[in-house]
């Protein structure tokens, strides 16, 4: 069988997505780096959270603000809700995987926190906890979501920002929202620590 025609065909589709993307998200990746920047140099940290691959996401995003994204700087304080799995299977077992977010933001979150919340699909119940407690905790909220996110969309306040991926394929959206974490990263980077010259 021969696969090149699927390849290319997904390939092609994944450049249709990022061309039509590039006009929307732009403006809404701007301001999320900026509420993000601003956060890190009043001394808050950025919590990330997400299901399933935006777990990995997630992960992603804090593991190139603790360790380096391109180039080497100082580590930048992130936390990522989806590494420990012996935290979530505790909340899971007890209070119940609806609040395995929202129970460690109630922990960790303090105002003038960041929350990233991330959701390829469907956000399901323990995302739009997290969000609720983000802001019980006087959190913003950057939410990176999908044309099917309508839940999480009506829990989005006006100082939050929503990062909506128009896809209908959710493969596309999470590619999407890859790049857009390595948009964010790079932002943060230019405006933390200038342009990057090489000696």
């Amino acid at each position: 069988m021969d696969y090149y025609a699927t390849i290319a065909g997904h390939f092609q589709s994944t450049i249709e997505t990022i061309a039509l993307s590039a006009d929307d998200l732009a403006g809404p990746i701007e301001g999320a780096s900026q509420m993000m920047t601003r956060a890190l140099l009043e001394d808050h940290k950025i919590i990330a959270c997400g299901n399933g691959a935006d777990a990995a996401l997630a992960q992603l995003f804090t593991c190139n603000l603790l360790s380096r994204f391109e180039h080497d700087r100082p580590a930048l304080p992130a936390l990522a809700l989806t590494g420990d799995g012996a935290t979530l299977t505790a909340i899971g077992n007890t209070a119940g995987p609806n609040d395995v977010f929202s129970r460690q933001l109630r922990a960790f979150g303090q105002a003038g926190d960041v929350l990233l919340c991330i959701s390829s699909a469907g956000a399901d119940n323990s995302l739009l906890r997290a969000v609720q407690a983000a802001h019980e905790r006087n959190m913003e909220v950057v939410a990176l979501s999908n044309s099917g996110g309508t839940q999480l969309g009506t829990l989005i306040r006006t100082e939050d920002i929503d990062i909506r991926v128009n896809s209908e394929r959710r493969p596309h959206v999470v590619e999407m929202h890859a790049l857009v974490i390595n948009c964010l990263c790079e932002l943060l980077d230019l405006s933390l620590f200038g342009p990057y010259t090489q000696d």
